[in-house]
């Protein structure tokens, strides 16, 4: 019994590996991004669709009354890259990330009312 337990255990491991859809981009094409809801998190993001996203949102959130987060959404759909975005696909997980760590950096301020809404600094 114990042989046949072995045998499938090793014939287990000599399975080969699957390779990875995508390779690592190398650090210098990657940005790390902060948040201010997590103090001290960090994450790495890649350079190009951040500093696309942050150029769309500097231009979509204005100063004062500012945008809610589906505003906000709407707004930069419209106005995004369709090179780095092809048909608006992951624009609102990137609007959130930039959104996040542009707050962190006082760029963007969020108002604290019902619903959030936020504003350039």
């Amino acid at each position: 019994m114990a042989a046949k337990k072995s045998a499938k255990k090793s014939a287990k491991k000599a399975a080969p590996r699957k390779a990875a859809k995508k390779a690592a981009a190398p650090a210098g094409d990657r940005v790390q991004v902060r948040t201010p809801n997590v103090p001290g998190y960090t994450a790495t993001v890649d350079r190009t669709k951040y500093d696309a996203m942050r150029k769309v949102l500097l231009q979509v959130v204005p100063k004062g009354a500012g945008l809610t987060q589906s505003e906000m959404w709407d707004a930069a759909r419209k106005v995004a890259p369709a090179e780095h975005w092809p048909g608006g696909e992951k624009v609102e997980w990137w609007v959130k990330c930039v959104q996040l760590d542009l707050e962190a950096q006082g760029v963007l301020r969020r108002d604290g009312g019902k619903p959030l809404r936020w504003s350039r600094a």
